[in-house]
């Protein structure tokens, strides 16, 4: 039996995504900057996909920009507003989290090491940040905020409505940036209730193809190109834009939107299955966070090693993670900073769902899970 329980990680592409970018690559097969009718087609295409795009923010079509992914997303609204910010010479202070991914983490400590302050907000044991934490470090010259929506590895929700509200009560022009790569289609926002400038994006997290991602941003808010070339995308980032990888983007967009709410609450029920039947069956299991995202779940069982744990199951056809695909095997940052023991962290998984998860794929993973505490020495 083969179970796929890694979804944080990427996707499945739905098959009416995969139908649409077949489409588009045998019939729109022109490029979207020529001028012939062929090329006007292609347009067409890949203005219909930043509106679905858009539909799933509840924003208008304009203030979607295609990107390669999250990562170019985040480094665009990261680097291009800090770039914009240190020639008109204002405050020079960051805050962003502990537990941001690295695309979010590596682009400010660049900026840091080029002597612009930053505050690192610790999570508490849910995994969120703290509003009044985020209120005590917010000051005058505060230039720009970083923190993400839902984490990646726990499925703690920041309350990015209030740090919005919070520097618009303080009439501060701090630039509000917010990774929500494991909310889009996930968790109910819009952009507008959200409140940030700049929000980033990826489509293999929500059954849409690798290789493109977007960046929402907010009237007034420009960040400079991050790559130059071409006029694409309304001359803010250079190179032909993949229209097959929007266009399919597009459609697991608007339908990830429309089903979200039916979605979460299967994946809910799925999760909280497991975390019962894993409760029965492995009494010391530890179940890490609040479970605020119906989509991931985080355990551990303490004495064993994470690796270890994987391999059995992925023997048993079962896939699942011990934190972000991007670690390579890195102990957890986001872990640590909660403040949990070395034992609980080594020997955690990530369990991620989808909309083609079933009970009986969870009900065979707890299964295979008691088999490995009972054949795996600690």
């Amino acid at each position: 039996m083969n179970v796929y329980f890694d979804n944080a990680a990427s996707t499945k592409v739905r098959d009416e995504a995969v139908d649409a970018m077949m489409d588009a690559m045998s019939q729109d097969y022109g490029n979207p900057s020529s001028m012939h009718h062929i090329g006007r087609a292609a347009l067409k295409k890949l203005e219909e996909a930043r509106e679905n795009v858009a539909y799933a923010f509840k924003t208008k079509a304009d203030s979607i920009y295609f990107t390669s992914g999250g990562t170019e997303a985040n480094n665009w609204a990261i680097r291009g507003t800090i770039a914009n910010l240190s020639r008109t010479q204002k405050g020079r202070h960051i805050i962003t989290s502990e537990t941001e991914h690295s695309a979010v983490l590596e682009p400010i400590k660049s900026f840091e090491s080029e002597g612009w302050e930053v505050t690192y907000l610790t999570p508490d044991t849910s995994g969120r940040i703290p509003l009044n934490d985020f209120s005590n470090n917010l000051r005058d010259d505060t230039a720009f905020v970083s923190i993400m929506l839902v984490n990646n590895e726990m499925g703690a929700v920041n309350p990015v409505s209030d740090f919005a509200k919070e520097i618009k009560h303080r009439k501060l022009s701090t630039v509000l940036h917010t990774d929500a790569v494991q909310a889009f289609c996930k968790i109910p926002f819009n952009a507008k209730e959200l409140g940030a400038d700049l929000i980033a994006v990826s489509a293999h997290k929500l059954h849409g193809p690798k290789g493109v991602g977007a960046l929402f941003m907010k009237d007034g808010t420009m960040p400079a190109p991050l790559i130059i070339g071409g006029k694409h995308e309304k001359g803010k980032r250079g190179g032909t834009e993949p229209l097959p990888a929007a266009v399919g983007f597009g459609i697991a967009a608007k339908l990830g939107f429309d089903e979200l709410k039916s979605v979460a609450s299967e994946c809910r029920s799925l999760r909280e299955h497991a975390v019962q039947l894993i409760k029965n069956s492995l009494p010391d299991a530890v179940f890490i966070g609040d479970g605020d995202s119906p989509f991931l779940l985080s355990l551990s069982l303490p004495g064993y090693k994470s690796e270890v744990l994987m391999n059995f199951l992925d023997n048993a056809g079962i896939c699942v993670s011990k934190g972000s695909a991007c670690k390579k095997g890195a102990r957890s940052r986001t872990l640590e900073a909660i403040g949990l023991k070395n034992d609980v962290i080594d020997g955690a998984l990530r369990v991620s769902f989808s909309r083609y998860s079933t009970m009986h794929e969870v009900e065979y993973f707890a299964d295979k899970l008691k088999a490995a505490s009972d054949t795996i020495l600690k």
